[in-house]
């Protein structure tokens, strides 16, 4: 029972047969056949010019950050945001950017807080050269960008001059828990990723959106950092079955998530709020229990389940489509036996 992430997610059977079967060519020399549907089928999707296919999101950000900006500027982004946290600094390491964070009370970046940190030319300080927001935000809890503050910041900024990307790994949950389509929550970013194999399912890839021109460009940093792919038409294929199949399932790790948080939320020395909890990320402290997360996520490994501590405090719980109702509902009683301090009680048969 795998809840550290929706990046665990096996391939379907029909993704698999997909990869087998799948025609190829060398996508260096834009020859892979599979791969060139795939970004044309992503870019008809949200609506922009063209697609580039990569091998993560991570490398999809620092394509993005290295086009948008130059050496000894700044990059404005929420203080949790995974660009900031969890990419190896790659803003400064690659694109030569300092992070300007964003402190916000719920991850939600407004434009009165962007329009604070924001740098135009002055002889002593570094000038903003890009705006990057993430929906759904990941350590936030799977928090969604309401679609106007999107826009406002979008709006305010490009009159600045300055352009904004959007981190969209989960942004197909993010139009889920909306109910909108993704094409409208996104239309007004300069740039987008979004990622092919967390909530979609897929084994490997992502995807960078803008104009035409920007991608072309972009073709060049992505060889540059490594990430000219030959006959990859092979992932492109089981990415292809994810664009087309995985978004229509979402709503099912939402309403598992939302089950999921319920149960954790009436454990006793557990802070949390269900009503908070809109996709399918759990974040949690387990403070109160007088255990920390770290002891938590140990104990949890000897009943088969698996979930992350994020610091001695928070814990983290993802669903996805290899995770069910019933697993969810296990992992919670497992917690909470283990935080009774009552886990040698609990059967392995029970959370098989």
């Amino acid at each position: 029972m795998d809840l550290r992430s929706d990046t665990v997610t096996k391939p379907t059977p029909e993704m698999r047969r997909a990869m087998a079967e799948a025609e190829v060519g060398d996508d260096v020399y834009a020859e892979d056949p599979t791969v060139n549907r795939l970004e044309a089928r992503a870019a008809e999707i949200f609506g922009r010019g063209a697609g580039l296919f990569v091998p993560t999101g991570s490398m999809g950000n620092s394509v993005a950050m290295r086009m948008h900006t130059r050496p000894g500027q700044e990059i404005v982004c929420e203080e949790k945001g995974h660009i900031y946290n969890y990419e190896m600094a790659s803003m400064s390491a690659l694109a030569g950017c300092l992070a300007r964070p964003v402190a916000t009370p719920d991850g939600i970046l407004t434009w009165p807080l962007v329009k604070a940190a924001v740098r135009l030319k002055s002889p002593f300080r570094a000038q903003t050269g890009l705006i990057a927001c993430e929906n759904t935000h990941n350590i936030a809890g799977g928090k969604v960008l309401p679609t106007e503050n999107a826009e406002e910041i979008c709006a305010e900024a490009q009159a600045l001059g300055i352009p904004v990307h959007l981190d969209g790994a989960r942004i197909f949950n993010a139009a889920v828990a909306l109910g909108k389509h993704v094409r409208e929550i996104t239309a007004k970013f300069d740039s987008l990723t979004f990622c092919f194999s967390k909530g979609l399912g897929a084994p490997v890839g992502s995807m960078l959106l803008g104009t035409c021109e920007f991608i072309a460009q972009a073709r060049q940093h992505r060889k540059i950092l490594g990430g000219g792919m030959r006959q990859v038409g092979v992932l492109a294929a089981a990415a292809l079955v994810a664009l087309e199949k995985s978004p229509q399932r979402l709503h099912i790790d939402h309403e598992n998530a939302k089950v999921l948080a319920e149960k954790l939320a009436a454990i006793p020395g557990i802070r949390l709020d269900p009503k908070e909890v809109v996709t399918n990320i759990i974040v949690f402290d387990v403070s109160g229990t007088g255990r920390s997360a770290f002891e938590i996520s140990e104990k949890l490994k000897a009943y088969r389940i698996l979930a992350n501590g994020l610091s001695p405090a928070i814990m983290r719980m993802v669903t996805h489509s290899d995770v069910d109702r019933n697993g969810c509902l296990r992992a919670a009683e497992v917690l909470a036996r283990i935080v009774q301090g009552v886990s040698a009680a609990i059967s392995d048969s029970r959370i098989s």
